[in-house]
């Protein structure tokens, strides 16, 4: 909503400055849904976002109407592979065509590429050949409440630091 009525640069300067963040330390997740309407306004608003320092990345990329011509005019660093299309990538080849070239055109336009739905070594294994920079799901853990969160990366920290030696 803060987006489409323009004050979305404003929230988040502002939002910046009371947190003591870094602009480049916060990455705004767009849908391609958003982004389908191309209007100046938004435009506008990614070019302030992307000057202010913050980063953007493009979510559930391929599952709405895939304008590319959008990749070329916001200023994403990311896009995110929508889960859908990674759930099945180790039970069917139907999706790894499509994975690959998603891929491939992100790494060839300077982007890194981020796979949602990652539950499985497997499935982990099958992003990292084809390119794919970084993942996210439930391989790694369940959606951890905010107030849990602190304590949860000190206790996988502490079990990395563990396993190194």
């Amino acid at each position: 909503m803060q987006f489409k009525e323009g004050e979305l640069h404003d929230i988040v300067k502002e939002a910046l400055q009371k947190a003591g963040l870094a602009p480049d330390a916060l990455e705004l997740e767009l849908t391609e849904s958003l982004l389908i309407d191309e209007t100046e306004q938004i435009k506008q608003q990614l070019a302030a976002l992307s000057q202010l320092g913050v980063s953007i990345a493009i979510d559930d990329f391929g599952t709405g109407y895939s304008n590319l011509s959008y990749l070329r005019n916001f200023n994403a660093s990311k896009l995110k592979i929508d889960r859908s299309f990674i759930t099945s990538l180790c039970v069917s080849t139907q999706d790894d065509p499509l994975v690959t070239a998603i891929i491939n055109m992100a790494k060839s336009m300077g982007m890194k590429t981020v796979a949602e739905g990652i539950e499985d070594e497997s499935t982990l294994n099958k992003l990292t050949s084809l390119g794919c920079n970084i993942g996210q799901g439930y391989y790694w853990s369940k959606p951890v409440p905010g107030d849990e969160l602190s304590a949860f990366l000190t206790k996988h920290q502490e079990s990395n630091n563990s396993n190194l030696g």
